[in-house]
């Protein structure tokens, strides 16, 4: 039989990665598309996050859904893309390669300057 929720407990542990993160309540909202009030409510345990949304707010805090809902810590495991990613290079042409390389830059500008 499954234990129940604590969403008490998962809005503590959001708002730690929050903080963690150095983001504001309105911060997160923003980037999610999400009302203040609700990131508010999350936090508090009034409002039951479900889990398509608890993985979004996860990807942005950089935290897997795993950790906030265990309250076991864990590190978000790069998957293994070199040779995957290699593979896409060496069956694309010189244009593709070209297009796949300045979109990869913009990716991390925009991520960076995001995170900062």
């Amino acid at each position: 039989m499954a234990l129940p929720l604590d969403y008490k407990i998962i809005g503590e542990r959001l708002q730690k990665a929050r903080k963690t993160k150095k983001l504001t309540q309105e911060q997160l909202a923003e980037s999610l598309g999400i009302s203040n009030g609700s990131i508010s409510r999350m936090e508090r345990g009034d409002l039951k996050v479900g889990l398509p949304r608890l993985y979004k707010i996860c990807d942005k805090l950089g935290v897997s859904a795993s950790s906030i809902l265990t309250g076991n810590p864990q590190e978000q495991q790069a998957i293994p893309l070199e040779s995957e990613f290699q593979n896409l290079l060496s069956n694309s042409s010189f244009s593709e390669q070209k297009m796949i390389y300045e979109i990869a830059k913009t990716v991390i500008k925009v991520n960076r300057e995001f995170n900062s």
